[in-house]
């Protein structure tokens, strides 16, 4: 199986200022999103594995394509999402979204220790999906515990759709102080600490 991606987007979100405070280094949250068919809708499929295998090669468009909407911006916190047409179900986006999908996303941001944080739903187009950001390689970095807020187009996903989503951002929240394991004290072996 290969899974037909219909549509590709990207979005940034170039951030310099959070409650009055400026700061010397903003934050760069890029979104990069593929509308692909569902081969699955409209029926039930017990064995997903064949969307599963053929998402890696959705991952490697969507990692390449977030990758260089960083630009000069190294990446520390990763996340996904999925949305389901409502001619699916949920399933069929987490098959999408396994370490199939995930592997070539942590190739690309240079290695990555911690799971990958994701979210999934069942909607119509249009809809909103809130995809969790956690950093790269220890998720006890509160700093990067942060989110990415994406609206789909009017016109996506259709019935027969699904929406992957992948997000990336450089750096942890502007103003995060509540404490935790810093960025820069990170061991990096367990995907924790």
């Amino acid at each position: 199986m290969k899974l037909d991606i219909r549509r590709l987007l990207c979005f940034t979100d170039h951030k310099e200022v959070e409650a009055g405070h400026r700061h010397e280094q903003p934050l760069r949250r890029v979104t990069a999103v593929a509308i692909v068919a569902n081969p699955y809708a409209g029926r039930y499929v017990e064995d997903l594995s064949e969307a599963i295998a053929a998402s890696v090669e959705v991952g490697a468009v969507l990692a390449k394509l977030a990758v260089e909407a960083m630009g000069s911006y190294k990446v520390e916190s990763y996340g996904k999402g999925g949305v389901v047409g409502l001619g699916g179900e949920l399933e069929h986006a987490n098959a999408m979204l396994t370490t199939t999908f995930a592997t070539p996303l942590r190739e690309a941001v240079g290695g990555a220790e911690a799971w990958i944080p994701s979210f999934t739903k069942l909607a119509a187009p249009g809809c909103l999906i809130d995809v969790p950001l956690a950093h790269k390689d220890a998720l006890y970095v509160r700093s990067h515990y942060d989110g990415v807020s994406v609206t789909l187009p009017p016109d996506a996903p259709t019935a027969d759709e699904v929406a992957l989503i992948v997000c990336l951002a450089n750096r942890g929240r502007l103003n995060a102080r509540v404490g935790g394991l810093n960025a820069r004290d990170i061991g990096g072996k367990d995907g924790l600490r």
